[in-house]
C-alpha cells in the first residue's frame, strides 16, 4: 500500500553502506495539520534505499515537497531477544510548486490536466 504527505525539508542525512549490498539515506520532514484552530507539528523521518538514494539530492532544506512512501515492518531477533521496527521508505519526491503544482524530482513541473492536448475526436469506427 503506498502513502503520500507534503512538508518542509528540515533534514538531508549522508548516504550510509549498511553492508556491500545495502545502502540507505534518511531525511526529515516537517507536517503541519490544523484541527481545531490549533497546529500540530509532526517531524517524520524517512528512508531511501539502494538506487533511490539521489532522490532527495535535488531538494534543497526548507523547501516544501511531497513523499510517496511505503510501510515496512520487520522483525529481528538477536541472543533471544525480539525486536520490531517499522520504516517508512519513500519511493518518489515532488518539489510542491505554489498551491497545487508539485514538480518531478527533476525540477519539471508536473503538468495539470489544463495543460495536456486534447485530442481531436474522429469518428472512424467501422460501424
Amino acid at each position: 500500500m503506498s502513502f503520500e504527505i507534503t512538508g518542509k525539508l528540515l533534514e538531508k542525512f549522508n548516504t550510509i553502506q549498511v553492508s556491500d549490498r545495502f545502502k540507505k539515506r534518511e531525511f526529515v520532514i516537517e507536517s503541519k495539520e490544523s484541527s481545531n484552530g490549533m497546529e500540530f507539528k509532526d517531524f517524520i523521518k524517512f528512508q531511501l534505499t539502494q538506487d533511490k538514494c539521489n532522490l532527495i539530492d535535488s531538494m534543497q532544506l526548507n523547501e516544501e515537497i511531497k513523499v510517496s512512501f511505503n510501510i515496512r515492518g520487520n522483525k529481528w531477533e538477536k541472543e533471544g531477544k525480539v525486536n520490531y521496527f517499522t520504516n517508512l521508505d519513500a519511493w518518489r519526491i515532488e518539489k510542491v510548486q505554489g498551491k497545487n503544482q508539485p514538480m518531478i524530482d527533476d525540477g519539471i513541473p508536473a503538468p495539470s490536466i489544463e495543460d495536456l492536448p486534447m485530442e481531436e475526436e474522429t469518428d472512424d469506427l467501422p460501424f
